[in-house]
């Protein structure tokens, strides 16, 4: 039977979308401080005159929280500022996990009317299971989420950079948005492409842009496997 995966983040649910969400919520809102105006007449020598703006309260670990561009990669300190990538982390995975894993929408607003029927019309022909990249926190997270938008499939696995093979000795078929995924596929298998923001650049030979179009190209492709 073929083994098929349909990722959760970019395919499944909106990550990034909740992600920009929450930074503009609790980071941006809360946390950059707006320095005083501040201003002193300097009389130099002779008829020389300067303004300046000066504070004396200046905090020297001062950091602006901003966006720095539209989303194109999943390389979030690019579009993002954090002080360091352990502070990305700590938002992720420590200080918004259930928000940002939990609660995040799905892909599209039928996502899953679309992947049960989907799970109804495959199982027959395909051992289909639903996969993620989640460390600490985000699995029980993306648990409830599955849960809470009333996920059928049985079979869910995750994976990390240091199980990623596992996860490909357990699939034939990658249904995914994830750009790295996508460029280092091993021999063998087959990628499906999840047209979002930040995987434009990445060229793939199938693509879909709603999870309606898998089951007219899985029969498409389907004869490689018979």
């Amino acid at each position: 039977m073929i083994r098929i995966g349909f990722e959760v983040n970019g395919v499944l649910r909106d990550t990034i979308g909740k992600f920009k969400q929450l930074y503009e919520q609790h980071m941006i809102g809360k946390y950059e401080l707006g320095l005083p105006d501040r201003t002193f007449n300097i009389e130099f020598s002779g008829d020389t005159e300067e303004l300046l703006n000066i504070d004396e309260n200046v905090d020297n670990n001062y950091f602006e929280y901003k966006i720095k561009s539209d989303v194109t990669s999943l390389d979030l300190l690019e579009h993002f500022s954090f002080p360091t990538k352990d502070d990305l982390y700590s938002f992720m995975y420590e200080e918004y996990t259930m928000e940002l894993f939990g609660h995040a929408p799905s892909t599209e607003m039928t996502t899953f009317n679309t992947f049960n029927d989907l799970y109804y019309e495959l199982r027959d022909n395909y051992d289909i299971k639903v996969v993620s990249d989640e460390i600490g926190k985000s699995k029980p997270s993306t648990l409830f989420f599955l849960s809470k938008f009333g996920c059928l499939v049985e079979k869910v696995m995750f994976y990390s950079e240091i199980t990623k093979t596992q996860m490909w000795d357990e699939i034939d078929i990658l249904i995914t948005a994830n750009p790295q995924l996508i460029t280092n596929k091993p021999d063998g298998k087959t990628i499906i492409k999840y047209n979002t923001d930040y995987n434009k650049d990445v060229s793939c030979d199938l693509e879909i842009s709603t999870l309606s179009e898998v089951s007219v190209l899985l029969e498409k492709i389907k004869e490689v496997y018979v």
